[in-house]
Protein backbone atom coordinates (compact mmCIF):
# COMPACT_ATOMS: atom_id res chain seq x y z
CA UNK A 1 0.00 0.00 0.00
CA UNK A 2 0.88 3.31 -0.92
CA UNK A 3 -0.34 6.17 1.82
CA UNK A 4 -1.31 9.99 1.05
CA UNK A 5 -1.12 12.08 3.92
CA UNK A 6 -2.98 15.31 3.79
CA UNK A 7 -5.06 17.96 5.97
CA UNK A 8 -7.80 15.66 4.87
CA UNK A 9 -5.88 12.38 6.22
CA UNK A 10 -4.71 9.35 5.16
CA UNK A 11 -5.29 8.05 1.59
CA UNK A 12 -4.11 4.38 0.94
CA UNK A 13 -3.59 3.12 -2.79
CA UNK A 14 -3.12 -0.45 -3.85
CA UNK A 15 0.34 -1.20 -5.82
CA UNK A 16 -2.39 -3.08 -7.67
CA UNK A 17 -3.70 -0.17 -8.45
CA UNK A 18 -0.85 1.72 -9.92
CA UNK A 19 0.06 -1.45 -11.78
CA UNK A 20 -3.17 -2.01 -13.50
CA UNK A 21 -3.32 1.64 -14.19
CA UNK A 22 0.45 2.05 -15.94
CA UNK A 23 -0.19 -1.27 -17.77
CA UNK A 24 -3.25 0.06 -19.10
CA UNK A 25 -1.34 3.63 -20.29
CA UNK A 26 1.75 1.60 -21.89
CA UNK A 27 -0.38 -0.69 -23.47
CA UNK A 28 -1.94 2.27 -25.27
CA UNK A 29 1.40 4.00 -26.66
CA UNK A 30 2.13 3.90 -29.95
CA UNK A 31 5.07 1.19 -30.82
CA UNK A 32 4.18 -1.08 -27.75
CA UNK A 33 3.49 -4.44 -29.46
CA UNK A 34 3.18 -5.89 -26.26
CA UNK A 35 3.66 -6.40 -22.44
CA UNK A 36 6.63 -8.45 -21.06
CA UNK A 37 6.68 -10.60 -17.64
CA UNK A 38 8.75 -8.60 -15.68
CA UNK A 39 9.75 -10.94 -12.92
CA UNK A 40 9.44 -15.15 -12.72
CA UNK A 41 6.98 -14.24 -10.35
CA UNK A 42 5.17 -12.81 -13.11
CA UNK A 43 6.04 -15.63 -15.42
CA UNK A 44 4.89 -18.06 -13.34
CA UNK A 45 1.49 -16.53 -12.75
CA UNK A 46 1.04 -16.63 -16.25
CA UNK A 47 1.83 -20.06 -16.65
CA UNK A 48 0.08 -21.37 -13.66
CA UNK A 49 -3.20 -19.48 -14.94
CA UNK A 50 -2.77 -20.28 -18.43
CA UNK A 51 -3.78 -16.87 -19.27
CA UNK A 52 -1.97 -14.67 -21.75
CA UNK A 53 -2.32 -11.23 -21.08
CA UNK A 54 -2.72 -9.40 -17.27
CA UNK A 55 -3.40 -5.97 -16.77
CA UNK A 56 -0.27 -5.33 -14.84
CA UNK A 57 2.06 -7.53 -16.82
CA UNK A 58 5.04 -6.30 -17.26
CA UNK A 59 4.86 -3.65 -14.53
CA UNK A 60 6.41 -2.69 -11.03
CA UNK A 61 5.80 -0.51 -9.16
CA UNK A 62 7.81 0.65 -5.68
CA UNK A 63 7.50 3.53 -2.94
CA UNK A 64 9.96 6.13 -3.18
CA UNK A 65 10.02 8.60 -0.54
CA UNK A 66 6.46 10.67 -0.66
CA UNK A 67 6.46 9.49 -4.61
CA UNK A 68 6.81 6.33 -6.32
CA UNK A 69 8.92 4.68 -9.17
CA UNK A 70 7.96 2.41 -11.79
CA UNK A 71 9.54 -0.11 -14.21
CA UNK A 72 7.81 -1.67 -17.50
CA UNK A 73 9.18 -4.19 -19.27
CA UNK A 74 7.89 -3.92 -23.32
CA UNK A 75 7.50 -5.47 -26.59
CA UNK A 76 8.85 -3.37 -29.38
CA UNK A 77 7.50 -3.07 -32.36
CA UNK A 78 10.27 -4.09 -35.34
CA UNK A 79 11.92 -0.85 -37.02
CA UNK A 80 10.44 1.81 -34.70
CA UNK A 81 13.23 4.09 -33.19
CA UNK A 82 13.08 2.89 -29.38
CA UNK A 83 14.31 5.76 -27.90
CA UNK A 84 11.66 7.92 -29.00
CA UNK A 85 8.99 4.61 -28.04
CA UNK A 86 10.79 4.99 -24.74
CA UNK A 87 10.80 8.99 -24.28
CA UNK A 88 7.10 8.85 -24.98
CA UNK A 89 5.95 5.86 -23.04
CA UNK A 90 7.67 7.71 -19.90
CA UNK A 91 6.09 10.88 -20.66
CA UNK A 92 2.63 9.71 -20.72
CA UNK A 93 3.10 7.65 -17.64
CA UNK A 94 4.09 10.02 -15.34
CA UNK A 95 1.62 12.56 -16.58
CA UNK A 96 -1.27 10.33 -16.04
CA UNK A 97 0.21 8.74 -12.77
CA UNK A 98 0.20 11.93 -11.88
CA UNK A 99 -2.62 13.07 -12.64
CA UNK A 100 -4.81 10.35 -11.49
CA UNK A 101 -3.08 9.87 -7.72
CA UNK A 102 -1.18 13.64 -7.23
CA UNK A 103 1.81 11.31 -6.29
CA UNK A 104 4.64 12.41 -8.28
CA UNK A 105 6.64 9.77 -10.12
CA UNK A 106 10.05 10.11 -9.67
CA UNK A 107 11.76 7.42 -11.91
CA UNK A 108 9.80 5.57 -14.76
CA UNK A 109 12.17 3.23 -16.16
CA UNK A 110 11.53 0.98 -19.74
CA UNK A 111 12.89 -2.15 -19.91
CA UNK A 112 13.01 -3.14 -24.14
CA UNK A 113 12.94 -7.14 -23.24
CA UNK A 114 12.17 -8.20 -27.34
CA UNK A 115 11.26 -7.03 -30.30
CA UNK A 116 8.31 -8.06 -32.56
CA UNK A 117 8.03 -7.57 -36.38
CA UNK A 118 4.05 -6.71 -37.19
CA UNK A 119 3.15 -9.15 -39.65
CA UNK A 120 0.47 -7.45 -42.30
CA UNK A 121 -2.15 -10.06 -43.18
Amino acid sequence: MISIENHLGTTEISETYFSSLVGKTVSSCFGVAAMADSGARQELRSKLMRKKDYRDKGVAVRKSGDGIDIDVHIVVSYGLNIKAVADSIINKVKYTVEKATALPVYKVNVFVDAMKKEEND
